[in-house]
């Protein structure tokens, strides 16, 4: 077999495997848990590191750039991401999103939570933000980001107010979504 062909199988079955990890860790639509508001952190503690920690190893487990922690089926608004292999991840609490630029941009996302991150749907976010909350030490953060940094905040704080891709998604493309789901769930 020449060698591209198994290098495909090979991430083939890599796939595979973290499709089936995220379906293990995280909690697939329609949990309730992915619809409900979550809290504030009145005190970032040791629990709340700990938490914060766990989510990295889970979301570095599924292969994923970002997890918020309703997706674990917790209901505090802490989040963790991490954009590429090369970084270290980050963990928010109590994360605020503001000054959101009037351009956007169309681009296609995924979710751990709905089918494993298989699911895709093209979705509008704006270009740049800022990001406000506190750090692991309980520290006020300030933190400005654009493009694929400032999409991954918008997606993970839509999960701490209970919203989903499929709900920022066009009417015809969150049809096809809940098809889809409806289909494999």
């Amino acid at each position: 077999m020449p060698e591209g062909q198994v290098q495909t199988a090979a991430t083939s079955e890599e796939r595979r495997a973290h499709h089936a990890m995220a379906m293990r860790l995280v909690r697939q639509f329609p949990d309730p848990a992915l619809r409900a508001p979550a809290r504030p952190v009145e005190d970032v503690d040791d629990e709340v590191r700990r938490l914060g920690e766990r989510m990295t190893e889970i979301m570095e487990r599924s292969y994923g750039v970002g997890l918020a922690a309703p997706q674990i089926g917790i209901l505090r608004r802490i989040l963790v991401y991490r954009l590429g292999p090369d970084e270290a991840p980050r963990v928010v609490v109590n994360p605020a999103l503001s000054e959101l630029s009037d351009e956007t941009e169309v681009d296609t996302e995924g979710c751990l939570s709905l089918l494993g991150g298989e699911l895709q749907v093209p979705v509008e976010r704006s270009l740049r933000l800022v990001l406000t909350g506190l750090d692991p030490a309980g520290e006020p953060m300030r933190l400005e980001a654009e493009g694929m940094e400032a999409r991954v905040l918008q997606h993970e704080v839509d999960h701490l107010d209970g919203i989903l891709i499929i709900d920022r998604a066009a009417k015809e493309d969150r049809r096809s979504a809940m098809r889809e789901l409806r289909l494999r769930a």
